[in-house]
């Protein structure tokens, strides 16, 4: 079997992680990758040990030209499938691409944004299958319309191995970020995107730092509202003292087993691959009711679930955790069984190829 996958995504995020885990498994059962990515994207140089790598220019949405630069490497390579892995663009002409050459589509789809029923008639009939990461997208695509014989959850994983909860590198971790010995620390690992919910973290800290005096609050990652929030943090004296900006960071697997809390109050959210990591390090979690966040986060038992923008229910839940070094123990113990039991790569791998058997399958 043949496989073109096109990711879009020009960082390494949790998408394209995926694709990389994806790609590691595929080889691993014999069958050929090919990826088509951005021009120096991050992908491209973590991807290339596992299938051949085909960078090409992708403008995003408007990118007409896109449909013809795919058609051409779909004749060159001749695959018995494509795998569209992102938006921006690439859902779309990359559908219509593999449509014009007669080659099956499997469309993944890793956000719970509603669209349109309107959209999702005319866009989802061009998939031949459609995987969701997590039940909850299967869902939002089951209401507004998508048939139920195309829909696919296949839930994304983790890296048991890489993440795993030892705090060997905890004296690297204090020194790194200037903390004591007796500094307790929540870590947000998001996007700086509204829907990701720093603001009502924001706004339950306060009342987190006066029971916690000695708390740090550790805020990885990057995007369009990071300045709007550096500056927020900056004015506000509590804030300025008790909230750090690393930006993004390459080594989490280091920096996660290290935290006491992993909070993450989305608004909406497709998974959540940080909340896994976390998990897997061991690290109890306190997310946002929303999309998938509930197929990670099991209230009681590795963690706690608030109604997203609840700032009374996450000051609370913060609280509790913070105060109680046994209670975070048993959740990141329980954590960590739940990422091994339901989150594995391989399990993952399965999942997407037996899409791909269904979809060639259907068509031929």
């Amino acid at each position: 079997m043949k496989v073109l996958h096109v990711e879009a995504g020009k960082h390494l995020y949790g998408g394209a992680l995926q694709v990389v885990f994806l790609l590691r498994g595929l080889k691993a059962r014999g069958v050929d990758s090919v990826l088509a990515c951005p021009i120096g994207s991050a992908i491209a140089q973590e991807a290339a040990p596992h299938a051949r790598v085909v960078e090409m220019t992708m403008k995003g949405d408007a990118d007409l030209g896109l449909v013809g630069r795919l058609r051409r490497l779909i004749r060159e390579i001749k695959p018995d499938v494509v795998h569209l892995h992102s938006r921006r663009g690439s859902d779309l002409w990359g559908a219509i691409a593999a449509r014009l050459e007669g080659v099956p589509v499997v469309l993944s789809r890793r956000v719970d944004n509603p669209e349109s029923r309107l959209v999702v008639k005319l866009k989802y009939r061009l998939y031949d299958e459609v995987v969701t990461i997590s039940d909850g997208i299967r869902q939002v695509l089951r209401a507004e319309g998508v048939p139920e014989h195309k829909l696919h959850c296949v839930l994304s994983a983790v890296d048991t191995e890489r993440y795993r909860p030892e705090r060997h590198h905890l004296a690297w971790f204090r020194e790194q970020f200037g903390l004591s010995d007796t500094t307790l620390t929540i870590g947000m690992v998001a996007q700086f995107i509204p829907r990701k919910g720093h603001g009502t973290l924001l706004d339950a800290l306060p009342q987190v730092i006066a029971a916690h005096p000695d708390l740090k609050v550790l805020l990885f990652g990057q995007g369009p509202l990071h300045d709007e929030i550096t500056a927020h943090v900056q004015a506000d004296a509590t804030l300025a003292r008790h909230v750090i900006l690393p930006g993004f960071r390459k080594d989490l697997d280091r920096i996660l087993p290290c935290l006491d809390v992993l909070a993450h109050p989305a608004f909406m959210e497709g998974l959540g691959v940080s909340l896994l990591q976390a998990a897997a390090c061991g690290v109890p979690l306190i997310g946002g009711r929303a999309g998938g966040i509930p197929e990670i986060v099991q209230p009681g038992l590795n963690g706690e679930l608030i109604t997203p923008g609840d700032t009374a229910a996450l000051t609370r839940e913060l609280n509790k955790l913070l105060d109680s070094a046994d209670l975070r123990q048993r959740y990141g113990q329980a954590g960590r069984q739940w990422v091994e039991q339901h989150f594995s790569i391989d399990a993952m791998v399965e999942g997407n190829l037996a899409v791909y058997r269904r979809a060639i399958q259907r068509t031929t």
